[in-house]
């Protein structure tokens, strides 16, 4: 008789910079500036412990003509230990004028995700344990995500469903099979940008992730920017009681630059030296009739 092994947890990564690249967290941020914009992230968390998670994203986004609508995609790979994610991702937005600086934007988005599962990196309590053998597998699943985002040129928030699909994964080794759900998670980000004077300008945002039956978890961020050029900020986030610190150069609001260091106060200091978290950006402007009052300005 074959043995059925399940497992539930919150099953996609963090990101420290997420205000930088909001993107990735809610499709129909799409095209809600005048540019195309490329971002590149490498997230390496919890440096020194074998195996910890390692994330890569590669995204583009943009207008799309003057059709109040946005496009764009990215590919990610998430690896932890035995198991592993690769995906694509496309998208549409489309944005509804509220009043003279504000928008409202609805964002599908749609993809594939191939999970692996290498069953030789699996160190078992019991070497009689059949629930795997030493192969990798693979599975290919379609999956999808929707969102919704309100913005001005200083505020913004938004909601988004990811994994809307819930997936079941089913992992077979010797007379066993080990089943994971994909469950939906559910994110809610704001934030405020306040000029100080000329020059300077405080941003505080947030952002609630909740997944069940996971403790619902909160970044509270405060970036602080000097001409659009140079920020520094820090980061704090509940549940795994994290500590980040952030910093970013812009080169003529067309090329940035962005680091980000994480550190936690749980018993994970002992064995690891923090994360490290790295973003390279670049805008490419396109035609739009967008007036300056309704665009907000770009994160960095």
């Amino acid at each position: 008789m074959a043995n059925f092994y399940f497992s539930t947890a919150q099953q996609l990564p963090l990101y420290t910079q997420y205000f930088l690249n909001d993107y990735v967290l809610n499709p129909a941020v799409s095209g809600i500036r005048p540019a195309f914009e490329m971002k590149s992230n490498y997230r390496y968390q919890w440096a020194g412990i074998t195996d910890a998670p390692k994330t890569y994203i590669l995204s583009i986004h943009g207008p799309w003509k003057d059709k109040n609508m946005g496009v764009g995609g990215y590919i990610f790979s998430d690896v932890t230990g035995p198991t592993g994610r690769l995906g694509l991702n496309l998208s549409y937005a489309y944005h509804i004028k509220i009043t003279d600086s504000m928008k409202l934007s609805f964002g599908l988005a749609g993809g594939l995700m191939q999970y692996n599962l290498d069953g030789s990196k699996i160190v078992l309590v019991d070497d009689l344990d059949p629930a795997l053998d030493n192969s990798i597998e693979t599975k290919l699943l379609p999956d999808a995500s929707f969102g919704i985002y309100v913005y001005s040129p200083r505020f913004y928030g938004g909601i988004t469903a990811q994994q809307l699909l819930q997936n079941k994964i089913e992992f077979t080794g010797d007379n066993s099979t080990v089943i994971t759900r994909l469950k939906t998670h559910f994110y809610a980000m704001a934030g405020y940008k306040l000029p100080l004077g000329t020059d300077f300008e405080i941003e505080p945002n947030l952002l609630v992730k909740s997944v069940s039956p996971v403790p619902v978890q909160v970044d509270a961020c405060l970036k602080f920017a000097w001409q659009q050029k140079i920020w520094i900020g820090g980061l704090l986030r509940t549940s795994d009681n994290a500590i980040s610190f952030l910093a970013g150069y812009s080169h003529n609001r067309r090329i940035f630059f962005a680091y980000a260091y994480e550190t936690t106060t749980s018993n994970i200091r002992n064995y690891s030296s923090g994360t490290h978290e790295i973003m390279i950006g670049i805008n490419f402007p396109v035609a739009v009739t967008q007036k300056p009052e309704e665009s907000p300005s770009f994160d960095y």
